[in-house]
């Protein structure tokens, strides 16, 4: 099997645009993309395209109306807030099976306001509200809660994560919000669900993101191996069957299970790793994953964000980019987003927010319901 290189990587700036339509978003990413590789629609061999709430689907060949009708396949993808890290390791295996050389990856989402997930669903008495809530903030603050009682993690630990990556957003001019939000601010704002006030949650926003695969031979045909980033590693899981109490939502195993699978696929170890954008739906959400993903020892996630060791100039910085709770949180969108972001500090080109001397990055997306995806990259020269 062949090596698999990114070779084009970009994303708009997230925000709201009711003016424009899902495919029309999703086209200005994968233009964007194919300028950064200095290619055209007509060199990619085909699209994996990743959207989540558009019930009329086809998402991906609509995308190639607005750029380029080639003929080539199509394959949508659709995995809750893995969707976009989905589509880029479709489009991965793909080239690393040797299927093609250049395939165009593209992930989308215009969302709405207000809270996601809860409702019944179904026939019969909806268990929202009776049985706690399936709303995402409710969800989070309970898993967060899960982690105080078992590691006596606090309210304000839980709230500086909110003001590391609302501080690293100032620096990312493709953020939603560019503001700085002191520890009383984040922790005085209009609570959702304790312990994730308004600032700890991540914002509904549009959004569009996409990749360039290549296979090596490709890569290096076209001479684009100079800012080329390796896939060491893709994996994604699902949660493994346990004998737990299933009204509270797992929302760590499978996360755990595909780091694992993903250090092992690139044969390294966290220690290896040089920055990190995971999935930090809500503020209680990052602290999880500092340990699910073996950045620390389980307990000592309330210690790294005391200690700065995850932020920008700390030992590994998480969300550089300002996260899901600044940069926005467009579904579809979120997966490849995250890629472009650590491919840009490995390229070196991430200007006030580098970090540097990056040379391995880990990107994380998990979806409830459930899906995980994360990717191990590396700078190829």
């Amino acid at each position: 099997m062949t090596d698999a290189y990114i070779v084009g990587v970009d994303m708009i700036k997230f925000g709201r645009f009711p003016d424009q339509t899902v495919p029309q978003i999703g086209s200005k990413a994968a233009l964007l993309a194919l300028d950064d590789a200095g290619l055209k629609i007509q060199d990619m061999q085909a699209l994996y395209c990743g959207n989540l709430g558009q019930a009329s689907g086809m998402v991906g060949q609509r995308i190639l109306q607005e750029i380029g009708q080639t003929g080539v396949p199509v394959v949508n993808v659709s995995n809750a807030c893995a969707t976009g890290a989905t589509a880029f390791r479709e489009a991965w295996t793909a080239v690393k099976a040797g299927l093609y050389d250049l395939v165009l990856a593209v992930g989308v989402e215009q969302m709405g306001k207000g809270l996601l997930g809860g409702g019944g669903g179904g026939a019969g008495i909806s268990k929202e509200g009776l049985l706690g809530s399936g709303t995402m903030p409710a969800v989070f603050a309970e898993a967060g809660m899960e982690h105080s009682r078992n590691y006596g993690t606090t309210f304000e630990q839980f709230a500086k994560v909110s003001v590391k990556n609302h501080h690293h957003s100032t620096m990312n001019p493709k953020a939603m919000y560019q503001i700085e939000t002191p520890l009383e601010t984040v922790m005085n704002a209009e609570m959702i669900s304790y312990p994730n006030t308004k600032l700890m949650c991540s914002v509904n926003v549009d959004g569009s993101a996409a990749a360039i695969i290549a296979s090596e031979s490709k890569a290096r045909e076209l001479g684009l191996m100079d800012r080329a980033v390796k896939v060491r590693a893709s994996v994604m899981t699902s949660d493994p069957w346990q004998e737990r109490d299933l009204v509270m939502p797992d929302v760590n195993s499978c996360t755990r299970k595909a780091a694992a699978a993903a250090y092992e696929m690139a044969g390294l170890g966290p220690d290896d790793v040089d920055l990190v954008e995971l999935h930090d739906c809500f503020a209680t959400a990052e602290i999880l994953h500092y340990e699910n993903l073996g950045l620390c020892g389980d307990g000592e996630a309330g210690r790294l964000i005391d200690d700065g060791e995850v932020a920008l100039g700390g030992r590994v910085p998480v969300n550089v980019s300002g996260g899901l709770l600044s940069k926005g949180h467009p579904l579809g969108a979120t997966g490849i987003a995250n890629l472009y972001e650590v491919s840009t500090h490995l390229r070196g080109e991430a200007g006030k927010r580098q970090v540097e001397g990056a040379r391995i990055g880990m990107t994380h997306v998990i979806g409830l319901g459930s899906a995980c995806g994360i990717h191990i990259l590396e700078k190829a020269s």
